[in-house]
């Protein structure tokens, strides 16, 4: 990779200094406003599907749009390269990575994955990896993740060895203790484990990870590289990509860094990375380096990639910036998880330690939930119904484990509830009301079905 290509960050135009924390800083009501185009009676407590942007942000993507509308020849020479390296070097800080170059933007998580995927996938089907060579993952990674493995790695010879993540988990003790029963079994027979793929937040459930002490883990154990699929981190918990110490990292910018949909950086670490680390999408930039590859995959708009100066403005209008904001989703998602416990007698799937801005709460076991087809039907039901959007768990009880109880049975059933800026106390009360109706009106699951 050239790293004085200007292009890739290294020309003698600098970005914008980082924008001052106002003395003045954000009110409840602007908060309102700036969110003011999200449905008015819908409890939204699901962030972590989508994400949300603000309106000032919203405004910024407009005019970078109409800035291609006008004149896309002037915008695609004259402006597309030096905003989306703006953007990189504001998220090259935000992660303590060494050079922008070790930044790529890309359309999400599952772009990111495919990319150091297909990389692993390629030395399996040129022979430079052994055949049954292994893959190593989470068993609750994300579905795209598996299915990228699926395409790429077992289709070329490899294998795959799945952590089971305990659920609910009560330390961080547990999942180490499953990462090293698993590094055993994929080493076994001779196997090499290529790459390990190890979410810093699981998505469902929602646990926040040890992540440093599984890197270090599979550091010591000769895992060649390691991939980590943080999709709901940056904007939720701090990344630091030089104390994490992976080889790949990824994390959604629309999740919880108040991006429009759909933008994502990858970094890849500057000693790893290679030249045939490409994006999927061959286009002009081909051969150029990653960060310039994925700058550039034809004519589609790049308006979300290039508001990072935007966001960044908005997020330090709160006091403590980005941090402030994580603080305070924290600390509200889990006074709010655990105000649902003690409404419907259940639990929380982990430690408030082990949640950032999402947390597992657990259903009452009334409910009767006993399947994928329950959860997403009692999903629908409170969205059609009572206006809560929310995912629902369907927790599987291991063999020979009976799982927690609440006073009348088992748990089945976890309810995944968010907190953004935008959320209020009646989000939650209205979703608390709502399952307590249900129970109260004794439905179960399989009632809902016949309706």
């Amino acid at each position: 990779m050239q790293h004085d290509d200007p292009r890739n960050g290294e020309s003698t135009h600098r970005s914008s200094k980082k924008p001052k924390i106002s003395s003045q800083f954000i009110t409840e009501s602007d908060i309102r406003d700036e969110f003011s185009h999200h449905h008015p009676r819908v409890a939204r407590i699901n962030n972590g599907s989508f994400g949300s942007c603000p309106g000032s942000v919203l405004a910024a993507q407009r005019h970078w749009q109409l800035q291609f509308l006008r004149q896309p020849d002037a915008f695609y020479f004259n402006s597309l390269r030096d905003g989306i390296t703006a953007s990189r070097k504001i998220i090259k800080d935000l992660i303590n990575a060494d050079h922008v170059d070790e930044v790529s933007l890309v359309d999400n998580a599952t772009t990111a994955a495919a990319i150091v995927l297909q990389r692993i996938g390629r030395s399996f089907a040129e022979g430079k990896f052994q055949k049954n060579d292994t893959v190593l993952m989470l068993h609750c990674a994300y579905e795209a993740v598996k299915k990228s493995i699926q395409a790429y790695v077992t289709r070329a010879g490899g294998s795959v060895i799945e952590v089971r993540l305990p659920f609910p988990v009560n330390s961080e003790e547990e999942i180490i203790s499953e990462l090293k029963k698993s590094i055993d079994e994929g080493k076994s027979n001779g196997r090499r484990i290529r790459l390990a793929i190890i979410d810093h937040i699981t998505s469902m459930p929602s646990v926040v990870i040890p992540l440093k002490e599984l890197v270090r883990i599979c550091r010591a154990e000769g895992i060649e590289q390691v991939f980590v699929d943080a999709a709901h981190a940056i904007g939720s918990v701090k990344v630091d990509v030089k104390e994490v110490g992976a080889d790949f990292y990824v994390s959604n910018l629309h999740k919880w860094f108040f991006c429009p949909p759909s933008v994502a950086f990858l970094y890849c670490n500057k000693s790893t990375t290679s030249s045939d680390l490409h994006h999927p999408v061959v286009s002009h930039e081909y051969g150029n380096g990653l960060p310039i590859e994925s700058s550039w995959t034809g004519t589609r708009d790049y308006s979300s990639q290039l508001v990072v100066p935007a966001v960044l403005e908005f997020v330090n209008r709160f006091e403590g910036g980005i941090e402030g904001i994580m603080k305070r989703n924290h600390d509200q998602v889990v006074k709010m998880g655990k105000m649902l416990v003690e409404s419907w007698g259940t639990n929380l799937g982990s430690p408030p330690e082990m949640s950032a801005a999402m947390i597992m709460v657990g259903l009452p076991s009334r409910l009767c939930l006993n399947s994928e087809k329950d959860a997403l039907k009692l999903r629908s039901h409170l969205r059609d119904c009572y206006e809560v959007e929310v995912p629902i768990f369907h927790q599987v009880p291991k063999d020979g484990e009976e799982g927690v109880r609440d006073k009348d049975g088992f748990i089945t059933g976890y309810v995944r509830i968010s907190h953004q800026v935008y959320n209020t106390l009646e989000d939650y009360e209205k979703l608390r009301d709502a399952i307590n109706q249900l129970v109260e009106d004794g439905k179960t699951c399989k009632m809902l079905f016949k309706e």
